[in-house]
């Protein structure tokens, strides 16, 4: 629904964000070991033995960290809601 521009704009207001990366492979894993970053954090619809860099992050004395999802607050979700004329 949002551009990617936009979608990093909202990230780049959030405080805790240090930096924004846009990467167009399947996965971040390049970036990832690049990067090393010191936290590392994905959805709560993964479990941490499917996070692709888990194993460089944690080896390099890395965290991650899976956040909880919001029912019913998924792109997804809204765009269904929208089309249904619910919201």
């Amino acid at each position: 629904i949002l551009s990617v521009e936009d979608r990093t704009t909202v990230l780049a207001g959030l405080t805790a964000v240090d930096h924004i990366c846009v990467f167009e492979e399947d996965t971040p894993i390049d970036l990832i070991k690049t990067l090393m970053p010191d936290t590392l954090v994905k959805g709560g619809d993964y479990d941490k033995d499917q996070i692709v860099g888990r194993e460089e992050v944690e080896a390099a004395g890395g965290q991650v960290a899976t956040v909880p999802l919001v029912e019913g607050s998924s792109t997804s979700d809204i765009v269904r809601d929208i089309l249904e004329g619910g919201r």
